[in-house]
């Protein structure tokens, strides 16, 4: 059956699409959730087996029926239960345990993918929504994972024939800083998570170190500014008033410039004309809670920062 991941809170935005993509790159999948959920429905529909309840007992049954070689589990597990019980029995039973971040690379090395990052404070969700969308309709293969729904595919993908993985790498808990891609994108950059960044330069500090860490990275000048970095081989600075930004038939202004962003990023990637990306890229069709029209001048969107809402 190959190598058994178990997933910890497999309903949730970060785990739940990591558990797809392990499922159909062929790993032996299966997992938990406190909750029943759309999501949890939708995975086992997709042929994963999972539990509602995370006791003790109840993983001691699936490692007893197709013992388990790795939990892999949320960010936030341990800090809402140092205690877990998943995490407990892991640590008794000699299992290896780990974050998203270390099975995503897992998979990465396994099928020689190369990493395209949507990285940034604000626009993430959005710019690895319009990297899926792009890759589609010019019908190149991409893996990926994104951190909400979309109307045009699943919130994971594993796609055999793909060279590239699209991922919404996001700086919480520093995550961004266990992946090296190959290109990234920064969309935007305001201090946030200050439980993790306790000073504004320890949040510039580690977007360096992410961006250091890229092969290649797409940022806008006023961002450029803010972390002090200067255009390179490896860094591409646009200007805040680049013309294309107005070729964009999206609603926002934030979208046509995270728009920008990802024709630059796909353009670089595929080698494809930059305007045929702008054609395709004006009729994206959104992201859930970003944004999204409801009804001709309605619009729901979830902005929880105050740049955001100025947005």
């Amino acid at each position: 059956m190959g190598m058994h991941i178990y997933f910890s809170g497999i309903g949730g935005t970060g785990i739940g699409p990591l558990a797809l993509i392990a499922h159909q790159a062929g790993y032996n999948v299966s997992g938990s959730d406190k909750q029943q959920s759309q999501y949890t429905d939708y995975l086992l529909k997709q042929g994963i087996k999972l539990h509602i309840g995370q006791s003790a007992e109840q993983i001691g049954l699936e490692h007893a029926e197709n013992p388990i070689d790795w939990i892999v589990y949320s960010s936030a597990l341990p800090l809402e239960q140092p205690q877990h019980p998943e995490l407990v029995f892991a640590k008794e039973h000699g299992i290896r345990t780990s974050k998203r971040d270390e099975c995503l690379n897992e998979i990465l090395a396994t099928k020689q993918l190369e990493m395209i990052a949507a990285a940034g404070t604000h626009g993430k969700t959005t710019t690895t929504a319009m990297l899926i969308w792009l890759f589609k309709a010019m019908s190149e293969p991409l893996s990926y994972s994104v951190g909400a729904k979309i109307s045009f595919g699943d919130m994971g993908a594993y796609e055999p024939s793909s060279r590239y993985f699209a991922y919404e790498c996001d700086e919480f808990d520093r995550n961004f800083l266990q992946f090296y891609p190959a290109v990234s994108i920064v969309s935007s950059v305001d201090w946030d998570h200050h439980e993790i960044y306790k000073t504004r330069e320890d949040y510039k500090a580690a977007f360096r170190k992410f961006i250091s860490q890229s092969k290649q990275t797409l940022l806008y000048a006023k961002d450029a500014t803010y972390l002090e970095l200067e255009a390179s081989d490896s860094l591409t600075i646009i200007e805040d008033n680049d013309p294309v930004i107005d070729k964009i038939q999206l609603s926002g202004q934030h979208n046509r410039r995270n728009a920008r962003l990802v024709i630059a990023a796909v353009s670089t990637s595929l080698g494809i004309d930059e305007l045929t990306l702008v054609d395709a890229i004006s009729s994206f069709p959104g992201v859930s809670r970003r944004f999204e029209q409801i009804i001709p001048g309605l619009y729901s969107d979830y902005a929880h920062t105050p740049e955001e809402i100025m947005a």
